[in-house]
C-alpha cells in the first residue's frame, strides 16, 4: 500500500491509499471482464491505460515484427502486443517481445524475463511512459537489452546493462544500423525501424 497526500503540502490535504495490483489479482480482474472495453496493462502494481495506436505506429509495429521473423527464424519467437510478465506486480505488454523459443513453452505461461531476448516499443504519444515508467520496469527485471522507437522525433533509443531500476548504457540513433546482444551478426537498419522503407 502507498499513502499520498492531495493538495501538495496543504496541512488541510487528505489522505488515500492507493492499491498496487498483482498479476493473480489483475488476471481474476480481467478474466472476469472488469476491462473488457479497455486496453490495459500492469505495470509495478498499477493498471496503465495503453495509448491507442496510430496507422503509422501500426505499420510500424507489423514492418518491424515481420521483418524480425524473417531474419530470426529459428532463432526467436516474435510476439507483438502480447503480455511479458515480469514481476509479482508487472505484466506489461510490449510492442515487440524477442523471446526464446520454441513458441510451445508459452502455451500455459507468459514469457518472463528470463526468456526475453530484447524488447522494443514504439513510441508516438506513448513516449514518455516507455523512456520512464516501462524502461524502470525492464531495467528493475533484468531485461538485457531495450529499444524505444521515437516515431516523432525520428530516432532509436538503445537501452543495456540494466542494474536496478536503471539502464546504465543509453545511447541514440537516427541513421546506420544496429546488431541486438543476443544477435551480433544481425544488423537491423534504423531507417527500418523509423519507418522510412
Amino acid at each position: 500500500m502507498m499513502r499520498r497526500k492531495l493538495f501538495g503540502q496543504s496541512t488541510e490535504a487528505m489522505t488515500f491509499v492507493l492499491h498496487r495490483w498483482d498479476v493473480h489479482e489483475y488476471r481474476r480482474a480481467i478474466a472476469a471482464g472488469i476491462f473488457a472495453d479497455q486496453a490495459v496493462e500492469l505495470l509495478d502494481g498499477f493498471i496503465l491505460d495503453m495509448t491507442p495506436e496510430g496507422p503509422f505506429h501500426a505499420y510500424s509495429d507489423r514492418t518491424i515484427a515481420d521483418y524480425l521473423r524473417q531474419t530470426l527464424v529459428g532463432q526467436a519467437y516474435i510476439s507483438e502486443a502480447h503480455p511479458v510478465t515480469l514481476s509479482v506486480t508487472s505484466e506489461p505488454e510490449p510492442d515487440i517481445a524477442i523471446v526464446r523459443l520454441p513458441s510451445s513453452r508459452y502455451r500455459n505461461q507468459h514469457p518472463t524475463a528470463e526468456d526475453i531476448f530484447w524488447l522494443i516499443e514504439i513510441a508516438d504519444s506513448s513516449l514518455d511512459k516507455d523512456l520512464n515508467q516501462k524502461a524502470e520496469a525492464y531495467a528493475q527485471a533484468g531485461v538485457p537489452e531495450y529499444w524505444v522507437i521515437d516515431l516523432k522525433n525520428q530516432n532509436v533509443q538503445v537501452m543495456l546493462n540494466p542494474q536496478s531500476q536503471r539502464y546504465q548504457s543509453v545511447t541514440e540513433h537516427r541513421i546506420g544500423s544496429l546488431s541486438p546482444q543476443a544477435f551480433p551478426t544481425l544488423q537491423v537498419a534504423v531507417s527500418l525501424l523509423l519507418g522510412e522503407v
